[in-house]
């Protein structure tokens, strides 16, 4: 009931209100949808094109910085190489009695010497610090101590230290930490390389090369502009992600792998383009807010907006004038409509030449054909009533037939004619059968027992040539059925395939179910026929088929099967639950 409620609100009493309506509902989902697949299309377009632009921003950005780094692994080659360098590290670790303060001012003096002579670029290298193998510091450009590390753990703290591993496990590439090893400034990161002995067979390690470089190296790989978007440089280790660099450091970072932190930085509405450096094993990152980059598209949905309420008032407009051409014309075809149910006949002029016109018109015609056909009604009722004396009359006659063909039994019986006398009980009993009381249907009992009393009527006629076989499930002989669909059948069997044949014939009878239908099928031996088409010609089997369609419907069927010399079967099939109408004009008896 609620939703029947609902359809009969939406239903506007007036056409002109539906049209106004369909404009509407016609007109702004459409620019809605346009606007909204507008807005997709171009927020895609600006994200592939962030995306790609980005990319080679970060491809170009990767080969400037493996430019960069190079100079710093030369750096670090310059240093390794020095023959001054690698003696005085050598020595510090023969000589347990030399003294500290003598060699880090002979180291950092050479150290200083060699930066200002080196061909490489230092000028984003902020300190550089050896360590010899009994851990002492000798740096240039900071204090000689081991910063974090310093104390009276020293040794411990350093050999336990991540980069130290790292360095060692490389074997002497130049290692890339995320910050600066000693802890005191965040403005820079270490890269670290084990200091081996080039005279040594073995190569064996004599100290730790550390040379710490300024985080604005990274301004001169981006170029430094900010405007669209911000870069990071990411590193990570033992599965957790650290910030080398970053534009903004209000930039979340979850501490999971670089994939999880990529995914938490997009979860967080940043669009997000990585490429990875092989040098330094780093990710280089741009990110931009997504509402940032699309902001302009938010401009899409107000014109959207804008355009679809200047359509639907233009709707409102439109509809006002173009539902007037329309609805004048159907409020004069109502007028004339109520005045035709009040008894008025003086019709309008004509109607234009429209779809509304033909429908005035046609009403017009059809309310003249109805004045003829009320007449013809009357008439034709009349002529009903007659027809049912007659109908009533006729009664009598079946009667005075039995009661003859009672009288020629009797006969036939005080002359011992047992022929005579079976042929006229066996006419009497089909012919109540026919009858069967006016009425059309008939159980299949008995429609089976006017083809008993026909087929004795006639083997009486051929000195019994005809042999019948009836294999018809008792379960259906109960259910009533068109009356005179079978005896047709089986007497087209005699007349025209066991007649012609010489010598004695047999009639097969089936009858079964399939599902909810009836199935009878009739067989004969007899000649058969080479055109089933025939078949159709006749009037007992057109008459049937015919009977079956009006009665049943067309999912019952009549199907025939005949090969000349060899016989003919036909095969009804009807759902008996498809009850035929009963004629009403037959009388009973």
């Amino acid at each position: 009931m609620p939703k029947k409620r609902l359809v009969e609100w939406l239903r506007f009493k007036k056409i002109r209100s539906r049209f106004l309506a369909a404009m509407i509902m016609l007109i702004v989902p459409s620019i809605m949808l346009l606007g909204y697949i507008s807005f997709n299309i171009t927020k895609d377009t600006l994200t592939d094109m962030n995306e790609k632009t980005n990319l080679d921003h970060l491809r170009t950005s990767s080969e400037v910085a493996d430019l960069l780094f190079r100079n710093i692994n030369n750096f670090h080659l310059s240093i390794v190489v020095n023959d001054a360098i690698r003696q005085s590290l050598r020595s510090s670790g023969e000589n347990p009695d030399i003294q500290p303060d003598t060699v880090n001012g002979r180291t950092s003096s050479r150290l200083q010497r060699l930066i200002s002579s080196s061909f490489a670029d230092t000028r984003y290298v902020t300190s550089v610090c050896l360590l010899d193998l009994k851990f002492r510091t000798y740096c240039f450009g900071r204090s000689d101590d081991a910063g974090v590390y310093e104390g009276s753990d020293k040794i411990a703290k350093i050999t336990g230290s991540d980069w130290y591993k790292e360095a060692y496990e490389s074997k002497g590439k130049v290692v890339y930490y995320p910050s600066d090893i000693f802890d005191e400034t965040n403005k820079s990161f270490s890269t670290v390389k084990l200091f081996r002995d080039s005279e040594d067979p073995g190569g064996e390690p004599i100290g730790i090369l550390v040379v710490n470089v300024s985080k604005t190296i990274f301004d001169k790989v981006f170029g430094g502009s900010k405007e669209n978007g911000a870069f990071m440089v990411l590193s990570e280790a033992a599965g957790s992600t650290k910030a080398v660099y970053s534009h903004n450091d209000t930039v979340p970072l979850d501490g999971g792998t670089t994939a999880e932190t990529l995914s938490h930085l997009r979860n967080e509405g940043f669009l997000v383009n990585p490429y990875y450096n092989q040098t330094t094993s780093w990710t280089l990152v741009h990110l931009v807010e997504s509402k940032e980059l699309l902001k302009h598209t938010q401009y899409i949905g107000l014109a959207t907006t804008l355009i679809a309420a200047a359509f639907a008032v233009t709707a409102l407009i439109l509809s006002y004038f173009i539902s007037g051409t329309i609805t004048r014309p159907l409020l004069r075809l109502k007028k004339m409509m109520n005045d035709w149910t009040l008894g008025k006949r003086d019709f309008p002029a004509e109607f234009a030449q429209d779809e509304v016109g033909v429908i005035g018109e046609t009403f017009k015609r059809i309310a003249r054909e109805n004045e003829e056909l009320n007449a013809r009604l009357i008439n034709s009722e009349l002529k009903e009533r007659e027809a049912e004396l007659r109908a009533l009359q006729s009664q009598i006659k079946p009667h005075f037939l039995y009661n003859t063909l009672d009288s020629i039994y009797w006969m036939a019986i005080l002359q011992n004619n047992k022929e005579v006398a079976q042929m006229a009980v066996s006419l009497s009993e089909s012919f109540k059968l026919s009858l069967n009381k006016g009425k059309e249907t008939i159980l299949v009992y008995n429609e089976l027992k006017h083809i008993e009393h026909y087929l004795n009527i006639q083997n009486i006629r051929f000195n019994n040539r005809f042999h019948y076989i009836e294999e018809v499930e008792e379960s259906i002989k109960g259910l009533e059925m068109m009356k005179l669909l079978l005896q047709p059948l089986v007497e087209n069997a005699i007349y025209h395939g066991l007649e012609p044949k010489v010598g004695e014939g047999t009639i097969r009878l089936t009858g079964g179910t399939d599902g909810p239908y009836l199935i009878f099928t009739v067989e004969d031996d007899g000649v058969g026929m080479a055109d089933i088409a025939q078949t159709e010609q006749g009037y007992g089997m057109r008459n049937v088929k015919e009977r079956l369609l009006l009665s049943y419907g067309p999912d019952s069927s009549l199907t025939v099967w005949s090969r000349e010399g060899e016989g003919t079967r036909v095969t009804l099939r009807f759902n008996p639950t498809t009850q035929p109408k009963e004629n009403r004009h037959s009388p009973e008896k």
